[in-house]
């Protein structure tokens, strides 16, 4: 089985002078490449002259990370892609539950290890923690984070576990099932195209797996912070793509209860005197109506669809019933 850690970078020498002597020091069994987005600083020159063990691709425009991988992944042979963020840090061993699990269960062919945060390291990191899922109106959450509440790691996900989405900050998949979903939605550019990836190879009866035995540390924000509106603008934006091309059930109601619920989520930003995230909302959905077209096209292309959702709204369970981990779901 031939593992291949693809680190996609973009002005990120900081990040790689950082973490990247951790990934090849601990990841024996696998080749490591750093595909880089048309960098403008000096990251390239600085991997080939301090690493001379990585591999390097270099794409020809920054098409965010959808884009980047698909066009780096082509470049590279291997059974295993672990798509590894610039900001994680990865730690002894931990690759070898995840070969395992593929190995045993041939039917995995999605996996994400557990995803701590970097700056509290005994607790979950916000993008993924113990693994994904999603409600009816496509709103992400975690084992160990719904919303902004975020649990203390006390081993209480030391599990293998089915999930619905594995988190893009730490994604291994297989490479035939990558090249079965014509890879990442390059319309998304960034955030939430691994949600749809995932939910298509659900759609397709694809079993997708946490392997809690594996450890990683993901700083979070390194490119693109929760603050700055642009973020709110690519996940609202992202969701409704997701929602469209992927639910099942009757999607015109669905996508009004969501419309709804997003509108809400505006007035809460202006309540809190961010009224660029309000409009950052109002723009995904101007966007949203634009491509509507592309994405119900890309929704009768992909006629399979399951139930994908354990709870109605994690946005009424958490606000309403106080319910803030997924253990009280």
């Amino acid at each position: 089985m031939k593992l291949a850690v693809v680190i996609l970078n973009w002005n990120g020498k900081k990040l790689l002078e950082q973490f990247l002597p951790a990934v090849i020091k601990h990841s024996s069994e696998a080749k490591i490449y750093v595909a880089d987005n048309a960098s403008t600083d000096d990251s390239v020159n600085f991997i080939i002259e301090n690493f001379t063990s990585v591999n390097i691709i270099q794409n020809k425009e920054n098409g965010g990370y959808a884009k980047g991988y698909n066009d780096a992944l082509k470049n590279i042979d291997a059974d295993i892609f672990c798509l590894l963020n610039s900001d994680v840090e990865v730690t002894p061993n931990w690759l070898k539950p995840v070969i395992n699990e593929f190995q045993i269960n041939p039917e995995t062919v999605i996996i994400q290890p557990k995803i701590l945060d970097f700056k509290a390291k005994d607790y979950f990191e916000y993008a993924g923690a113990a693994g994904g899922f999603i409600d009816k109106y496509g709103y992400p959450y975690c084992r160990g984070r719904i919303l902004d509440t975020v649990e203390k790691d006390e081993g209480q996900y030391n599990d293998n576990s089915d999930i619905f989405w594995a988190s893009g900050a730490c994604f291994f998949i297989k490479k035939e099932v990558f090249q079965e979903l014509k890879g990442f939605d390059e319309y998304f550019f960034a955030h939430m195209e691994e949600i749809d990836l995932c939910w298509r190879a659900k759609n397709l009866g694809h079993t997708i797996k946490y392997v809690g035995t594996s450890t990683v540390y993901h700083v979070g924000g390194a490119t693109l912070k929760s603050t700055n509106p642009k973020k709110t603008y690519l996940n609202f934006r992202n969701s409704l793509y997701t929602l469209t091309k992927n639910a099942s059930g009757p999607l015109l109601i669905t996508v009004f209860v969501r419309l709804i619920l997003d509108g809400i989520a505006g007035v809460k930003f202006l309540l809190e005197l961010k009224p660029l995230h309000t409009w950052a909302i109002l723009k995904a959905h101007f966007y949203y109506y634009m491509h509507l077209k592309v994405l119900l096209r890309q929704r009768k292309n992909n006629s399979k669809r399951v139930k994908y959702y354990q709870t109605n709204s994690i946005v009424f369970d958490y606000f309403f019933k106080r319910k803030k981990t997924v253990s009280k779901l």
